[in-house]
């Protein structure tokens, strides 16, 4: 909860950012900063090797002894300055032929070459941040997330609106300096003894980081590989225009559901770890994680799915309509991705790095393979048709992964929620291909309402009265629970 509340704010923080960039850009303009942000987080996952998710598996790991992780942490920030340095050199010596690649021309180069500072400081800060994350400190995660949400719109906002485009990769290496500082600070509080290392236990520890590590940084770079490779889909055969409707409609489709990911990855990942021996516990607490999940992270989709129009324009501009059709697609992906995504940390936790690597594998080549089929037939709505076909593979794929690897069964209640929810969605979103808009309109906010009562009684059932905002719990006593 407490994560997920500054999760809230950060996304207030988004919307605001989002609606001035929309507005000071337009689409091409944003399509042209969602290329700019590719570029700089394939960099930073390839550069950073893994060892940020890596250090906070083998903090966690490592919880009840102070020494052991003294030794991760002295490891972990010297090789995160020492990758963040690298990663910087190699973007700056190669930015010409990374431009020339993104955006066609080399106009771009001096652009690419900014980015070499946002890379190291986002390595950087990654490092310190595992500490944070695997001695699960929440009230620094929690101000981490504000800040950084904070830190994209006073700083990024401003240089956008004095130097326009020329401005956006200054803007991402402002960020991503004043998010270091922030990691830096909060870490900093952690009391970690200092201990001295000899060279061959350094070398130890830092083997230990990379052999796991490097697994991680092959899943990241596919993730983001695939969606710098379908943006790329999507300007080519459509233009700058055509990309900055994509990502207005991702950041909108994930806006919701983003925060219900991030906190459940923040906490959730290192309680799993910690248990990962124990199958059933493990099944228990991936349950738990998901019926949560759904609760939450239902009502939100549904909604945004029937408001889309409404959304776009709120948050974007009148510029953003021919995204309405691409969000829904989306909000479809992100309903099954909310299912899915708490069993693929049962992977992540036990260390399995052969079946993380190749269901990434996988997920990418469907992902990529969908985008490359259908955007050349159905323009950038094809990519939003690819991200919901990827969830309904991935989906069923990592499902069969965790039977098979600690004989994974959904709960009942879970059973009785995705049995529910899932055709809910698809009936809104079906309305609206076949129904008049303000019908289905009408019958998708019913449904929302009545979802979103029904998720809020059930979470009543599941935490305290006094966790909900005050201006709710008269709802949940009327309701008798």
């Amino acid at each position: 909860m407490l994560i997920g509340g500054s999760s809230v704010i950060n996304v207030v923080f988004s919307i605001a950012r989002n609606k001035a960039m929309a507005l000071l850009l337009g689409p091409e303009g944003i399509g042209m900063m969602a290329l700019y942000n590719s570029v700089a987080d394939i960099a930073q996952t390839v550069a950073g090797l893994g060892i940020n998710v890596s250090g906070v598996r083998q903090i966690a790991a490592s919880s009840q002894d102070t020494t052991r992780i003294s030794e991760v942490v002295a490891v972990l920030r010297r090789v995160s300055i020492i990758l963040g340095l690298v990663g910087a050199a190699l973007l700056l010596l190669f930015s010409g032929p990374v431009a020339e690649f993104t955006f066609g021309d080399r106009q771009h180069m001096v652009g690419v070459m900014i980015l070499s500072l946002a890379v190291f400081f986002q390595i950087a800060a990654a490092g310190r941040g595992a500490l944070i994350q695997g001695v699960r400190d929440i009230s620094s995660l929690a101000w981490l997330s504000v800040l950084g949400g904070l830190f994209s719109l006073v700083v990024g906002v401003p240089i956008i609106y004095f130097l326009g485009s020329r401005g956006i990769a200054i803007a991402l290496a402002a960020a991503a300096f004043a998010s270091f500082v922030a990691s830096w600070w909060f870490s900093r509080r952690i009391d970690i003894p200092s201990v001295s290392l000899s060279a061959g236990r350094a070398l130890q520890e830092t083997s230990a980081l990379f052999k796991l590590g490097i697994v991680f940084m092959a899943s990241g770079f596919l993730t983001m590989g695939s969606a710098y490779a379908i943006r790329l889909i999507v300007s080519s055969e459509s233009g700058l225009h055509a990309a900055g409707l994509y990502q207005a409609a991702w950041s909108l489709g994930g806006l919701y559901a983003g925060f219900i990911l991030q906190a459940m990855g923040t906490d959730f990942y290192p309680r799993l770890t910690a248990v990962a021996e124990d199958n059933a516990e493990c099944n228990r607490l991936v349950n738990e994680q998901t019926e949560v999940s759904i609760l939450l992270a239902g009502p939100g989709l549904i909604a945004t799915l029937t408001l889309a129009p409404a959304v776009m324009a709120l948050f974007y501009s009148s510029e953003f309509q021919g995204a309405v059709e691409i969000l829904r697609w989306i909000c479809l992906g992100m309903m099954l991705r909310i299912v899915a995504w708490p069993i693929g940390f049962i992977v992540l936790a036990k260390g399995a790095k052969a079946i993380f690597f190749w269901s990434e594998v996988a997920a990418t080549v469907v992902h990529v393979g969908l985008a490359w089929l259908c955007v050349p037939k159905f323009g950038a709505a094809g990519a939003g048709f690819a991200f919901f076909g990827l969830y309904v593979w991935h989906g069923i794929l990592i499902y069969c992964v965790a039977r098979r690897y600690t004989n994974f069964r959904w709960s009942p209640a879970n059973r009785k929620l995705i049995i529910a929810y899932l055709p809910i969605s698809g009936l809104v979103f079906g309305a609206f291909q076949f129904l008049p808009l303000w019908q289905a309109t009408s019958l998708g906010l019913a449904i929302a309402i009545m979802v979103g009562l029904y998720s809020l009684r059930m979470l009543a059932g599941l935490l305290p009265e006094h966790a909900f905002p005050r201006l709710i719990r008269p709802l949940l006593n009327m309701r008798g629970v």
